[in-house]
């Protein structure tokens, strides 16, 4: 089976700095995300630093007024909110990823070859999602279809 490549658009990041890593509170964060029907798309949190860490997810940007109201409201316990709209997400699917090492490696050599913009990085076992400006979003799609086409 070839590869699948679907895309999404009209994306938001939205990234918590400073967050507890409180893995109850991220989950609350989330319970609050879900209580106003937003779907979230792509979630990351990065490695704990001390008490803190930074948790990233996606949203469309019809969510973003939703999700501003919500996260205005994060600032008085220190955490900084940084939002980045204006992005597409392409996800690559392949069952074959799971014993065939090196396909991520070849995607990301790939966008790496034409500077793309990437805002973050997703994977499974079977899929490789990468969040993209508007702006790279074309020539790192083309970049991609071109590799996989290689094979």
């Amino acid at each position: 089976m070839k590869p699948q490549i679907s895309v999404s658009d009209s994306i938001t990041l939205v990234t918590l700095q400073n967050a507890p890593a409180d893995m109850d509170f991220i989950a609350t964060i989330f319970e609050k995300i879900a209580e106003k029907s937003v779907d979230v798309n792509m979630v990351s949190l990065s490695p704990v630093q001390g008490a803190t860490t930074s948790v990233s997810f996606t949203i469309n940007d019809d969510d973003l007024i939703t999700i501003l109201s919500y996260t205005s409201s994060l600032k008085s316990s220190k955490i900084k909110p940084i939002v980045s709209s204006g992005n597409s997400i392409i996800s690559i699917f392949d069952e074959n990823m799971e014993d065939t090492p090196g396909i991520a490696a070849k995607i990301l050599r790939a966008v790496a070859g034409v500077n793309t913009d990437i805002r973050i990085v997703t994977t499974s076992e079977v899929q490789i999602s990468l969040l993209v400006t508007d702006a790279a979003y074309e020539k790192a799609y083309v970049a991609i279809e071109k590799c996989l086409n290689a094979e």
